[in-house]
C-alpha cells in the first residue's frame, strides 16, 4: 500500500526527516507520536504529496505501487485528489458552504457530476450521524460535528488512504473518543488505510500499528 525508503528532508541547514523506511499494508490504522519537531508532520506531507524529500537517488515513495516521484505536477494532483483523503487539527471547512457543499468539493474538483456528488455526500453524512445538520453552515455545528464533516470530505473520493494531523487534537474528551472510534468503524466499512500523527496516547495505543519518530528518525516500529 504505503513503500518509503531512504527518505530525507532538509530544510536549509536542518534535517528535519533523517532515512525514514516505512512499509504500511492496506486497511491498516497506523500512529504516528513523538515529540514537537520529531518531523511526524513532514512525514505526513510527504506521504499525501503537499511536500517533497530531498533529492536522491536511493530515495523512493511509492503508493499503490504507483512511483510518485515519476508523475508529472498535473498528474500528481489528480493522484492526490483521487487516492488521498486528509483530515487535519482544524477541520478547514469553508465558512461560505453548507455541511453537504463542503463535502462535495473534492468530488467536484474530480469532475464528478453534481447529482452524483451530492448524492454520496448525503450517504456520507447519513453514515456519519449528521443527516439532520447536512444544510447548516459550520458556524451552526459544534466542534465535533464540523470535524465529521471534514471526515466526510476526506472520504467523499474513495481514497484509498487517510492521512489525519492532530485529527482529535481540537476536540473535548467525549468528541475526541467518538472520533477515535469513528476510524475503526470505517476501516470496517470501507476498507481505508489510516496514517494518523497525534499526541493522544489513547488513540496512538489502538492502532494497529504505533511508530515513535525521534529526530527525524522511526525509532520504533
Amino acid at each position: 500500500m504505503i513503500n518509503i525508503k531512504h527518505v530525507h528532508k532538509h530544510y536549509e541547514n536542518l534535517h528535519v526527516l533523517n532515512d525514514v523506511n516505512l512499509h504500511i499494508k492496506k486497511g491498516e490504522i497506523v500512529s504516528i507520536v513523538g515529540a514537537s519537531g520529531a518531523g511526524k508532520t513532514t512525514l505526513l506531507q510527504i506521504l499525501g504529496t503537499l511536500d517533497f524529500p530531498d533529492k536522491r537517488n536511493d530515495t523512493s515513495l511509492k503508493i499503490n505501487n504507483i512511483n510518485l516521484h515519476k508523475l508529472s505536477k498535473k498528474e500528481l494532483a489528480l493522484f492526490r485528489n483521487k487516492h488521498i483523503g486528509f483530515i487535519f487539527q482544524f477541520h478547514q471547512l469553508l465558512p461560505e458552504f453548507t455541511a453537504i457543499e463542503n463535502v462535495c468539493i473534492p468530488a467536484f474538483i474530480h469532475n464528478t457530476p453534481k447529482v452524483e456528488a451530492e448524492k454520496r455526500a448525503s450517504e456520507l453524512l447519513d453514515f456519519l450521524g449528521l443527516a439532520d445538520r447536512k444544510n447548516h453552515k459550520p458556524d451552526a455545528l459544534s466542534g465535533g460535528e464540523q470535524q465529521r464533516v471534514a471526515v466526510a470530505r476526506a472520504l467523499i473520493n474513495n481514497p484509498a488512504v487517510i492521512l489525519a494531523d492532530e485529527p482529535s487534537g481540537n476536540l473535548d474528551s467525549e468528541s475526541a473518543e467518538n472520533l477515535h472510534q469513528l476510524f475503526f468503524k470505517l476501516r470496517k466499512e470501507f476498507g481505508q488505510t489510516f496514517v494518523i500523527v497525534t499526541h493522544n496516547k489513547k488513540l496512538a495505543d489502538m492502532a494497529d500499528r504505533k511508530l515513535v519518530m525521534k529526530d527525524g528518525k522511526i525509532i520504533e516500529n
